[in-house]
């Protein structure tokens, strides 16, 4: 039996994600097995940026955090922008803060954090061009690959997938961190 088995673990994406920063985690979180479930604003499936079409589960209108120890919030400049503009997922990703709950969040999924306001005081890392952003909204940006900060994991780009998708679980098997909040 795995360390993560019968650990229900959220992703939260709609189309445009990062096919690659939906699948690896996903893969290798599954491979612990952690139950999954694909969260979206709509729809019965999203498309990646490079054609990978994952189904949906639920709707971030009905995604309670209660239900889920853990988020992983995938990048892809068009999926977190949507996401930021969406309040029922900007509440959703804000509830596992509230709830002291571990997040995974790469590249551009940062934003949708920066809209939900539980980024300031946290050391992160994105895609280098959010470093502003997440800067103008109180975080510590720094230029690594993994970053874990009370139970938040942020990375950069695919090529930190391997070192995000391994903290990701391992903070997933942690569980709740008092340090994480709101």
């Amino acid at each position: 039996m795995s360390h993560l088995h019968g650990r229900r673990v959220a992703f939260l994406a709609t189309d445009g994600f990062e096919d690659s920063e939906l699948t690896h985690p996903w893969e290798g979180i599954a491979a612990h097995e952690a139950m999954l479930t694909m969260v979206a604003p709509s729809g019965e499936s999203i498309a990646g940026e490079h054609g990978h079409v994952q189904p949906v589960d639920l709707h971030s209108a009905s995604a309670r955090a209660a239900d889920f120890d853990a988020l992983v919030l995938p990048g892809g400049v068009g999926n977190a922008d949507q996401l930021r503009l969406d309040e029922d997922s900007i509440d959703f990703a804000r509830g596992f803060f509230e709830q002291h709950k571990p997040v995974a969040v790469i590249c551009h999924g940062a934003w949708l954090l920066i809209e939900a306001e539980v980024v300031r005081g946290r050391r992160m890392t994105s895609y280098p061009s959010l470093r502003t952003d997440l800067r103008n909204a109180g975080a510590e940006w720094v230029d690594e690959s993994v970053v874990v900060d009370h139970g938040l994991v942020s990375s950069r780009t695919p090529a930190d997938l391997p070192a995000f998708t391994a903290k990701t679980i391992e903070e997933i098997a942690e569980g709740v961190h008092a340090g994480q909040s709101a």
